[in-house]
């Protein structure tokens, strides 16, 4: 691709310039801890201010012909401009960036971005959210619609889905089963009845695997289940027989961060193919499972010089490759070094949704931090409801808001209760329906119901 030529604006009277796109990008990035460690971030609000002001009238046009990781050296840039559809993009394409913010905000509806989702890059998206408010990312997330479907069906208006986290340190199925339990009781487990192994073995796995299966059928419950060991893991499991829903992976936004992780595209293929011939899904076949976070391209040292955010949105095109029940970004996890406080993790989380989403994504987010963050509940719950505002598609559901396996503080089973009633959201229609069925729809019961007595999950 040619070389582009540089980008410059003039901030109380210094002229700043920036040399290629990648470095206008990153400059433009609200500040985060992670730019800083890898050096790209702007120097001074000034520099901030003006690499904003330079990406604002860039030519939407631009990202098709100059690509921050070059096209020969990367499969996910080959992937981003090969399935990039020009004819989708037709109706933006004479605008700048921050003609397109402004396009965004007062003429897109939700018909129209369903059908610009094939023209957007990750990197256009990068681009205007970089210059956007958190009311503006709230407000154009608001207007997109995406829905996925395996055993019940994820993202339809007026709705929010959970993720059941069951998590155990010791991948104990008693454990498990009873972290399931009490999330069933308290409405989560629509998205996705979900463990993270302690340990990525074919053994545990596939014993997890059975046990959430049987306790699925038992009740008869419409979702789904999934344990998120590494896609290899998972692979060996399907060979083995177990009864596996969905195929989980983490990704990121660069080929050499996937590489990183263990995969590439051509695994990731084989193994939503492995997945669909199972066809175990009754309302719809969408069989994977995918998360993300920015600062794991650094972390990996596999970032290229882009911002961490760019990078992130980069990990949405291999997600959207592979059309995911779910993705969701781990948005604190990672750590302070790369999102600082509660401030960067708010913005982070609201980047991520907007990205997701206009790229067509059924995007969650793990509304998370790290207990050496500078951030804490209060934090959590401005960020939840924002996103609850701009219509997140699931979020997370941990017993006390603590996992006891990955020692990090994510949002509870209550706060999920707090976010569907105070916004009038509704679990997905099939399982609200089980849950009126099984006497759990209207209120917390003050006693387990008899049709879901712990001895059905092995528990007395």
């Amino acid at each position: 691709m040619p070389h582009a030529a540089p980008h410059a604006a003039t901030v109380n009277g210094t002229r700043y310039s920036f040399p290629n796109l990648r470095t206008l990008l990153a400059r433009a990035t609200p500040l985060r801890s992670g730019d800083m460690l890898a050096g790209l971030a702007a120097e001074s609000a000034s520099e901030r201010v003006a690499a904003q002001l330079a990406l604002a009238d860039l030519p939407l046009r631009t990202f098709l012909n100059e690509a921050v990781i070059p096209y020969e050296a990367d499969e996910v840039t080959r992937l981003i401009i090969d399935s990039h559809d020009a004819t989708a993009f037709a109706p933006i394409a004479h605008l700048t960036v921050g003609g397109f913010r402004d396009w965004l905000l007062a003429e897109a509806t939700t018909e129209t971005l369903t059908a610009l989702r094939p023209g957007l890059t990750p990197e256009m998206l990068a681009a205007v959210s970089k210059i956007c408010r958190l009311q503006d990312l709230v407000a154009i997330a608001a207007k997109c619609r995406v829905t996925s479907a395996f055993r019940n069906t994820i993202g339809l208006p007026g709705r929010l889905s959970v993720r059941l986290q069951p998590n155990h340190p010791i991948d104990d199925p008693r454990g498990v089963a009873a972290s399931t339990l009490d999330g069933l009781l308290l409405g989560a487990g629509d998205a996705v009845i979900g463990v993270n192994p302690a340990t990525d073995s074919v053994a545990a796995t596939t014993t997890l695997l059975h046990m959430l299966d049987e306790v699925r059928a038992r009740y008869a419950i419409p979702t789904q289940t999934c344990i998120l060991a590494h896609v290899t893991t998972t692979l060996r499991c399907i060979e083995e027989g177990a009864p596996v829903d969905l195929v989980f992976q983490s990704i990121g936004g660069t080929e050499a961060t996937n590489t990183s992780f263990g995969v590439n595209l051509a695994l990731l293929a084989e193994a939503q193919q492995a997945a669909l011939a199972l066809n175990r899904g009754t309302v719809g076949q969408n069989v994977m499972y995918f998360e993300t976070g920015q600062g794991s391209a650094l972390s990996a040292n596999a970032h290229h010089g882009v911002d961490q955010q760019t990078v992130e949105a980069r990990a949405y095109a291999v997600a959207r490759r592979f059309s995911p029940l779910l993705v969701n970004t781990v948005v604190g996890f990672i750590g302070p070094e790369y999102l600082y406080d509660g401030k960067q993790i708010i913005r982070a989380g609201l980047e991520d949704h907007f990205c997701g989403k206009l790229l067509g994504l059924p995007m969650g987010v793990d509304v998370c931090y790290t207990n050496h963050a500078e951030a804490d509940q209060d934090d959590m719950d401005a960020l939840l409801t924002l996103l609850g505002a701009a219509g997140v598609t699931y979020i997370m559901g941990v017993p006390g808001a603590d996992d006891v396996m990955l020692s990090y503080q994510s949002t509870s089973f209550h706060d999920a209760l707090y976010l569907r009633s105070t916004l009038n959201l509704r679990p997905a229609p099939e399982f609200e329906a089980w849950l009126e069925r099984m006497g759990l729809a209207t209120s917390t019961p003050d006693r387990i119901p008899a049709p879901m007595s712990p001895a059905l999950v092995g528990l007395a």
